[in-house]
């Protein structure tokens, strides 16, 4: 508690004297008062109480309680100041007035009158003389007492020869009477303890109880602000954080985040994205509290996508499809698979409503995909879709192996499904079945009749012939396999195609791979979602749910989802929708974004970050025998690191389909000789697929094998101009065959360099001699417009053929 402020004037009145005295003690022994109203320092008071007490000593010790110390009788009903002095030498008299003045003024901030010796002299100076209240007579020689409220009680201790001293008695302000020092002190606090007591009495106590509480609250406060101040701030971060994310988590300024990556050698500005190790060590260097945070997101909380457990799972119907080379018989297959499964009322009467059907063999389901072939693992399977469990690969007796049966034969391999042959149109006079056999042993197709893996089968499907023996082989397969699936959850699968109907809005059809799809489930397939309204089997017929391994056309979905898209049946509608927006966010933003292709460049880059352990190749050349030879070569390549695989080979132009499997499979192009047609050139730019052409194939050889050992730092690539088709050719003498061309797109610039294809093969390479339109000549001939042109040193141009121009640029290093 605060010592109450003292003033001059009021030291003066509690000691008696004019405050005149008071002001010379201070102007003699320290700075003189400015009035009677300056409030006087500790070392103020101090000079004043020792002046003072040098200036009245006190001569004897009976002289401070004679007045107490009374026979054992009635006390004098007053006793004045002036008799009290008259009895006292004028030393003692001097002395007892400052003693007096302390007193007066403690009793009367103790809210009662002075003490009478106070009273008394007062009275003598002032001329008036109040009677001192009558004093009780004291037994045994006790110190007289007296009521608290008018005199503060004393302790009086015979200090007389012969008489008894209690020591246990001592008065405090007499034991230090000849310690100044203690004395002041006493003075001081008892003073200062009054006067707050009497002026919090007069203000009212609640008031100053109340803003003393309020100060209490408020040095808590900071303190509990300290101690917050000094504990470790608990910052939680993701596997990835933007550098000022992570300064406001930490409650830092981003400046001195920043500051402290720099120290660690790491330059990131405040936008930039960091990752959970790093974010983690410069926070814990700034005295944080690292937790890890766990994002779960609106997929995960929607979707369940858990595992099975063994006892949940019974046995489901396998998903066939059929591949093969053009009219080597698919169609006519599922035909009879579809007409032969169906009761003989119903015969001829169907209509296939849906992509896809069942049929019953020996009372076992089999659902058939009828989609075009390659669609089945291309688009769906690079989507991730793993939908077929069998292929069932048809060849012509006839026939034999085509350019389309070894792409099904690459497409099938590379998807890691099973393939059951079935050698068709056995019934044909030259159909030759074991020549068949041998070319599949040749693309690693064994026969079981041959001592391999591979089931083949004989039939015809025109005329009904071993397709039983088909179907129960079919089966037999599935069984191998083992598949099973969970009914009892939410239903999910992939969409197999999508269509927009006139009447029914945006229609799919789906196949149930796992759980139970029921009529009103709300589901989610890629940007779309709804509630299932109607659902069809392949027959029309309505179905109120479908199980594992079941197709159906469903209505109801907000939009028409991408073919290969997985669905999935979930509970809440309002959390799917939300789902879809940011699937669409999220498209969008990829689709602004670069997309990081699989690539000779950037294959060391890959390799190195453990991404990728195989490098699959697809090879295209002009013959059969460059083909096997490259392809040999190639795979020779492997190492360590990374396996080289040639996932498929054939003759001929690169096609569309060649640039679908490169996209499903992660592959890259090599062509010996040939080039691409216009479809897969654009589909290569669609989906950043990497393209090489070589003529040499050593040079093939010498770039993977650094591209590998991340030596590849190409100096020019080349930059397609155009092309142009050769319509008439003139012979001129002197100048050599002039082709007569129109351009099909790009342009044909002069001087550039040229290739000519014929059949999709390279006849010869070299640069453009002239170029003209009509009579003049032309620096350029732009799509769509006629021109001449010769070529240097060359003149065996044919009507059809291709000039494609080509330039080839400097890559800046």
């Amino acid at each position: 508690m605060a010592i109450e402020k003292y003033r001059v004037h009021e030291v003066a009145k509690d000691f008696g004297l004019p405050t005149k005295t008071i002001t010379e003690i201070l102007t003699k022994y320290g700075a003189a008062p400015k009035n009677h109203m300056q409030v006087l320092t500790d070392r103020e008071l101090s000079v004043i109480f020792d002046r003072l007490t040098q200036d009245h000593p006190v001569s004897d010790i009976q002289v401070i309680f004679q007045e107490t110390y009374q026979e054992a009788k009635p006390a004098p009903a007053a006793v004045s100041a002036q008799q009290a002095a008259s009895a006292q030498p004028p030393a003692q008299a001097e002395e007892k007035k400052p003693a007096q003045g302390q007193q007066g003024k403690a009793a009367a901030q103790q809210g009662g009158r002075p003490a009478p010796a106070a009273q008394g002299a007062q009275g003598q100076k002032g001329g008036q003389n109040k009677p001192a209240p009558q004093q009780q007579p004291q037994q045994n020689q006790q110190p007289v007492q007296r009521p608290a409220s008018r005199v503060p009680q004393k302790k009086i201790v015979d200090t007389r020869k012969g008489g008894d001293v209690n020591l246990a008695k001592y008065d405090e302000r007499l034991e230090t009477l000849g310690g100044q020092q203690g004395e002041r002190m006493q003075r001081q606090q008892r003073s200062g303890r009054e006067k707050v007591q009497g002026r919090n009495q007069r203000r009212g106590g609640p008031a100053f109880s109340n803003k003393r509480r309020q100060d209490e609250a408020e040095k808590m406060r900071r303190l509990q602000l300290e101690i917050a101040k000094k504990a470790p701030v608990k910052v939680q971060i993701p596997d990835e954080i933007s550098v000022g994310e992570l300064a406001s988590r930490m409650k830092k300024t981003g400046a001195e985040v920043v500051k402290a990556l720099m120290k660690n050698g790491i330059m990131a500005s405040l936008p930039q994205m960091i990752d959970f190790d790093t974010a983690s060590f410069i926070a814990e260097e700034m005295g944080c509290k690292v937790e890890k945070e766990v994002v779960v997101t609106i997929e995960e909380k929607l979707i369940d996508v858990s595992e099975d457990k063994a006892e949940d799972l019974v046995p489901r119907a396998p998903v066939v499809v059929v591949m093969g080379h053009v009219d080597h018989g698919k169609t006519s297959l599922l035909d009879t698979i579809r007409n032969t499964s169906v009761a003989s009322g119903e015969a001829g009467g169907i209509t296939q409503h849906i992509g896809a059907y069942q049929v019953q063999v020996n009372g076992k389901p089999i659902t058939f995909l009828d989609t075009p072939g390659h669609e089945a693992f291309t688009s769906m399977r690079a989507r991730g879709a793993m939908v077929t469990d069998i292929a069932i690969l048809m060849v012509a007796a006839d026939d034999g192996i085509m350019p389309q049966t070894i792409e099904s034969i690459s497409h099938a391999k590379a998807a890691n499904i099973p393939i059951l042959v079935a050698v068709n149109k056995i019934d044909k006079e030259n159909a030759n079945p074991d020549k068949v056999m041998q070319q599949l042993t040749e693309h690693g197709l064994v026969p079981e009749d041959w001592g391999g893996e591979t089931i083949c089968c004989k039939v015809s499907a025109k005329k009904n012939i071993g397709i039983e023996n088909l179907l129960e082989n079919l089966v037999l397969l599935a069984e191998i396999q083992e598949l099973k699936a969970n009914p009892n959850r939410a239903g999910q699968g992939t969409v197999i195609e999508a269509r927009l109907d006139k009447g029914r809005g945006p229609v799919a059809t789906l196949l149930v791979q796992n759980g139970t799809l029921k009529q009103g489930d709300i589901i989610i397939a890629g940007t779309a979602v709804g509630r299932v309204r109607t659902m069809l089997d392949y027959k029309g017929n309505r179905l109120a749910e479908a199980g594992p391994s079941v197709p159906v056309e469903i209505a109801g979905l907000s939009e028409a989802p991408t073919a290969g898209s997985p669905f999935f049946a979930v509970s809440d509608e309002r959390m799917a929708r939300e789902l879809v927006e940011q699937r669409k966010a999220e498209e969008r933003a990829k689709a602004a974004a670069p997309v990081q292709k699989v690539s000779l460049e950037n294959l060391f880059d890959q390799i190195q970050a453990g991404e990728r352990k195989e490098l699959a190749l697809i090879v295209k050349a002009d013959v059969q025998g460059s083909v096997e030879a490259v392809k040999a070569s190639l795979e020779k390549l492997s190492n360590e690191e990374v396996n080289v695989r040639v996932i498929h080979g054939g003759v001929g132009a690169v096609n569309e389909s060649d640039v679908m499997l490169a996209s499903s499979s992660g592959a890259i192009i090599v062509g010996f000789n040939v080039r691409p047609d216009a479809a897969a050139r654009d589909g290569a730019a669609r989906q950043n697929v990497d393209m090489r052409m070589y003529r040499v194939i050593y040079d093939c050889i010498d770039e993977i094998t650094a591209a590998m050992k991340g030596m590849l730092a190409p100096k020019y690539r080349e930059a397609l101009l155009g092309h142009a088709e050769v319509r008439q050719t003139y012979k001129v003498s002197g100048v050599g065959t002039v082709a007569g061309c129109y351009v099909q797109d790009g342009k044909i610039v002069r001087n550039c360099s040229i290739r000519l294809v014929r059949d999709g093969i390279v006849i010869h390479e070299g640069v453009l001699g002239s170029l003209q339109r009509f009579k003049d000549a032309a620096k350029e001939v732009a799509s769509g417009y006629e021109c001449g042109l010769t070529i240097e040193k060359f003149n065996d141009i044919k009507e059809g053929d291709i000039v494609e121009g080509y330039t080839m640029e400097e890559i800046p290093q």
